[in-house]
């Protein structure tokens, strides 16, 4: 048994960058985990140049990821379930690198970002073994935060608290089933004999804009990962 930080991510606009350079900034299917401790960092006050308190933050929590389906209810009373929808938008930016590579910049770059529209997940936190951080902090900083926390990048804004619960329970899996809406597909750090996808989102906090690979399990299969 253990404890279950519940988090709820909603918003009109999601974000979560995949490594890559100035032109291209394309977004993951769901939260990556560079983004989510980018995140929790926001809400405990973790300023980005403080590299010690960020690295005992990526290494005191483990996370989940369930993508949810987001449903409204119409005029007429009827309840739709809405697709999640990627959009490109078109911007051009200063000081960007030469070439999208190296440290020099020049004066102005074409870039296109993506966006996710009518995402909504839910995200499961817990410490690991020899956590620097114990979850009652995390969950007080996600319910008061520090920085104002959004979804991703800063035109992303929350559309609701973070925190939705703290669950005790056997493990990830069974702590989302007390959550609704179940049943979307889950992508957990956890082990377990189930598809196994590789992705590349932990950030190298002493070397910025670098990141190392993980191992996601994939529990259903609704949801198309990339």
């Amino acid at each position: 048994m253990g404890d279950f930080l519940i988090l709820k991510l909603h918003g009109p606009m999601q974000a979560w960058g995949k490594h890559t350079f100035e032109g291209l900034r394309p977004s993951a299917n769901f939260p990556t985990r560079s983004g989510l401790l980018g995140l929790l960092g926001a809400c405990l006050g973790i300023a980005r140049n403080e590299r010690e308190r960020l690295q005992a933050l990526a290494d005191s929590v483990g996370m989940a990821v369930r993508v949810d389906k987001r449903q409204i209810t119409g005029k007429d009373g009827a309840t739709r379930t809405l697709r999640m929808v990627k959009v490109t938008d078109y911007h051009t930016v200063k000081d960007a690198r030469v070439d999208y590579v190296g440290l020099k910049s020049h004066e102005t770059i074409q870039t296109w970002r993506e966006y996710l529209y009518d995402a909504e997940f839910t995200v499961v936190i817990w410490s690991r073994p020899n956590s620097l951080l114990r979850l009652d902090d995390l969950e007080e900083a996600v319910k008061h935060p520090h920085f104002t926390p959004y979804l991703g990048r800063r035109s992303c804004p929350i559309s609701r608290p973070l925190f939705h619960s703290r669950v005790h329970d056997s493990n990830e899996l069974e702590a989302l089933k007390s959550v609704m809406p179940c049943g979307g597909t889950v992508y957990s750090e956890e082990r377990a004999d189930v598809r196994m996808m590789r992705v590349r989102d932990v950030p190298l906090i002493h070397q910025p804009r670098q990141f190392a690979g993980r191992n996601l399990y994939v529990h259903g299969g609704e949801h198309v990962p990339e």
